[in-house]
């Protein structure tokens, strides 16, 4: 049976939200016109309709924020999205300082894109400063390049109040980017929170990220979820080599955790602090800086521990020799501090 022109057009109108609620660009061809009724013009009752086709993959190429490691850039199709909610997970309470130094990398890939450069909001809970802490100013211009007046923080009492910052600093054009920081899976933080986040950065055209501490995997509205864990730090790079027992670039392992249009994977980036860009280690590339292990395989053998040494048998408690030491090591009464004393009563 044929489509009426009410339900082809409440179809356009679903394909058409759909699309911007994806984020992406909907291809736009023309539909061919109907069939002009017998007796009547050829052009009588003909009109132009458009069908809407969603295609994953249109957006500009302007339109991701690119981290500098081609396979990321490359399984993400193009980066992270800009005008969209992007999740970052850490799975444990000690994967804090990870993710919260990943999120500055892309806070200054951020900003060394824009000029004149605009400030970025971190929001957060007063729990969950009290447990992460708060960045370290100096550290942020040294290895992020980003000036501690460039890096706001609002600290909310409630989950509630974040979310309401969150979803009113989204909009404000005078912010590059907004960070929303969150400990746990509350019940709060549902598909509608999110779906409210994901609208707003879509309206302004700028990136929210939302930052999870201790947080299961839950679904939300937003099109990528990274999660972030701390990776072991190569050997620091001198002009005759690795420098052995030193500590190199900060490094993370990245998994994609949810993609429209990715495969799950992982990787393994470094920070450079001089370019302020990403760099993908490859595999067996940190075991070929330092081929020594930290500690050495046990095979077995006996405990090479130093004999110890003398060995002292103290007086027994109550003995004469044990009362008269502990007398002896007494201070006497003219050494005592003047404020103890005895207890006066009443």
């Amino acid at each position: 049976m044929a489509m009426t022109a009410v339900a082809r057009e409440t179809v356009f109108a679903l394909r058409r939200q759909i699309a911007k609620i994806e984020g992406t660009l909907p291809e736009r061809l023309q539909a061919p016109a109907r069939a002009t009724p017998a007796g009547l013009p050829p052009d009588a009752g003909v009109t132009s309709r458009t069908l809407t086709i969603v295609r994953r993959g249109m957006a500009p190429p302007d339109a991701f924020l690119r981290t500098g490691a081609a396979p990321l850039d490359a399984a993400l199709s193009g980066g992270l999205p800009k005008a969209a909610l992007t999740e970052i997970h850490g799975a444990e309470t000690r994967d804090a300082g990870a993710v919260a130094g990943f999120a500055l990398s892309l806070a200054s890939l951020i900003l060394r894109e824009q000029q004149p450069r605009l400030p970025i909001l971190w929001i957060g809970t007063s729990e969950i400063f009290r447990e992460a802490g708060f960045p370290y100013a100096r550290g942020l211009h040294g290895l992020f390049g980003i000036e501690p007046g460039e890096l706001l923080f609002s600290e909310a009492p409630r989950l509630v109040d974040a979310l309401w910052v969150a979803e009113e600093a989204a909009r404000m054009p005078a912010l590059a980017a907004v960070i929303l920081e969150i400990r746990g899976s509350p019940q709060r933080l549902d598909l509608t929170a999110t779906r409210r986040l994901h609208a707003r950065a879509q309206n302004a055209g700028r990136p929210v990220f939302l930052l999870r501490q201790a947080g299961e995997a839950e679904p939300t509205t937003a099109p990528v979820r990274l999660i972030v864990s701390a990776a072991p730090s190569a050997s620091r790079e001198t002009i005759a080599g690795p420098l052995a027992g030193s500590i190199g670039r900060a490094a993370f392992t990245v998994s994609i955790g949810k993609s429209r249009t990715a495969l799950p994977g992982q990787f393994t980036l470094e920070w450079n602090p001089d370019e302020h860009v990403f760099e993908e280690r490859r595999a067996g590339e940190e075991r070929a800086k330092n081929p020594v292990p930290v500690v050495p395989a046990s095979r077995r053998r006996k405990d090479p521990a130093p004999a110890s040494g003398a060995v002292r048998a103290f007086a027994p408690v109550g003995s004469p020799a044990a009362i008269s030491s502990t007398a002896r090591d007494q201070p006497s009464r003219p050494q005592r501090p003047a404020h103890i004393g005895p207890r006066r009563a009443g």
